[in-house]
């Protein structure tokens, strides 16, 4: 028993072991040992892009039985070459996180506490607002308003975009900008 322990001692393996500086399979545990990357088991990855900002990093996104696992740099990239922020790095948790909210919420006109819509009421009073919000101010000599606009988000590509604008100009929205940088 004593015998073994010693053996076990990081000294006695690096000269039993033939790594007299300590910085190779004598200093790892047993534990260490048998470690694997968290991203070998994964079923699926998918390449996305980041969503915080408009440089548009590429990712891998790790995914097993579907939940995400890990989402790192994607190497193929020309923009990021492999490399994410701080805010990238941590985007699981934005898929994931304890605090993640999973259900709308709405907080009525004068209110002080947030309620849990469905999202096909939340999205039918949104339509509601915009429709009663253009047509407060249509102008139908130009067939446009001005009571509505519409800013982009960094992350839309360009289809994204294609198609918001498309809707505006059906609506007659014609304050359409992006505030994408690149």
């Amino acid at each position: 028993m004593i015998a073994r322990l010693i053996q076990s001692w990081p000294v006695v393996r690096q000269l039993r072991e033939g790594d007299p500086t300590g910085r190779g399979r004598a200093a790892q545990s047993k534990r260490s040992r048998t470690l694997t990357p968290r991203i070998d088991d994964a079923d699926e990855v998918t390449r996305s892009v980041c969503p915080y900002c408009a440089v548009g990093c590429a990712q891998l996104v790790y995914v097993k039985d579907g939940e995400v696992t890990h989402i790192e740099g994607d190497p193929a990239s020309p923009i990021s070459r492999g490399r994410l922020c701080p805010k990238g790095s941590a985007s699981k948790s934005y898929v994931q996180g304890p605090l993640r909210e999973y259900e709308v919420k709405y907080r009525r006109p004068h209110g002080t506490e947030w309620e849990d819509l469905p999202l096909e009421q939340a999205m039918d009073m949104i339509a509601d607002r915009v429709l009663a919000a253009r047509d407060s101010d249509w102008d139908a000599k130009n067939g446009r308003t001005l009571a509505v606009a519409n800013l982009g988000g960094a992350t839309l590509d360009n289809e994204e975009n294609y198609v918001i604008k498309k809707l505006c100009m059906a609506l007659g929205i014609v304050q359409v900008e992006n505030q994408a940088r690149i």
